[in-house]
């Protein structure tokens, strides 16, 4: 009985650890958005120029003027919700508003 026990308890806490390491795998990380986002930008550079290009684009730091200026998206996220509440958006419009304003670069 106690075997049993004790390869029930094994059993169980080998399966939290994988489905916490699955769902740890599932999110992208800073640096792998930031290698998605270099790798499209650097879509039509080749060679050593693509290299160049993509070595100072991976160790940019982000600017503290771009945060500030509302380029994250909690930024935009707060603008849009404003220009919405101002222009006393309802329903489908706010949606359609909101899915424009957000989507804008």
């Amino acid at each position: 009985m106690k075997k049993l026990l004790t390869l029930l308890a094994l059993g169980m806490s080998l399966t939290v650890g994988v489905a916490h390491a699955a769902d740890a795998a599932a999110a992208p990380t800073a640096q792998q958005s930031k290698m998605k986002t270099c790798n499209m930008d650097a879509k039509d550079k080749k060679g050593d120029e693509r290299k160049a290009f993509m070595k100072e684009c991976l160790s940019a730091k982000p600017a503290a003027a771009e945060a500030a200026t509302g380029t994250t998206q909690q930024n935009k996220m707060k603008t849009c919700n404003a220009d919405a509440k101002t222009k006393a958006l309802k329903g489908d419009e706010r949606k359609a508003f909101m899915k424009s304003c957000l989507s804008n670069k």
